[in-house]
């Protein structure tokens, strides 16, 4: 990070770069959720959810990329290996052990809920003192209220009875 970068950053970067990393694994985490779930779902909408849980996927691999070139311009180093994801995680990942895809939807909204808690906290830490990564954690929690919101909806339409 440059001279006047550094400047602007009024909060510990260590721990700074040690909650990004921790975010971090956790949009891993919810990558591989999303993207497993889309693979084996089966049940009522599977075509539907299926597909919604793909698009999510690609918006998690997007928040994971953000937050490695953050803490890479922090001076930071992201996690290099894939098994400390479960070690530094903030959120859990929940095995599909159950396909269905109402089970897949409401693992996701938990998921969702939990990073919804993570970017919230996050926003506490940073507010007016690193405007760089306060807006990057805005802009990734109004995609998990968002994802939240999808998934809750299409929940509700499948308490919907079929005609």
């Amino acid at each position: 990070m440059g001279t006047k970068g550094r400047e602007i950053v009024k909060v510990d970067v260590k721990e700074l770069v040690r909650q990004l990393n921790k975010a971090l694994a956790d949009e891993w985490q919810a990558y591989y959720q999303y993207w497993v779930g889309a693979k084996v779902a089966v049940g009522r909408m599977r075509g539907i959810v299926a597909g919604e849980l793909m698009e999510h996927a690609k918006e998690e691999l997007e928040h994971a990329e953000k937050l490695t070139d953050r803490i890479i311009q922090l001076g930071g180093t992201p996690l290099l290996n894939p098994e400390q994801w479960k070690r530094e995680c903030n959120c859990s990942y929940d095995e599909p052990h159950d396909p269905n895809t109402r089970k897949l939807l409401e693992q996701n909204i938990k998921g969702e809920q939990c990073a919804i808690q993570v970017y919230r906290q996050l926003l506490s830490m940073l507010e007016g003192k690193d405007p760089i990564t306060y807006h990057l954690v805005l802009e990734i929690l109004k995609d998990e209220v968002e994802h939240e919101e999808d998934l809750e909806a299409m929940l509700e339409d499948m308490k919907t009875p079929l005609e």
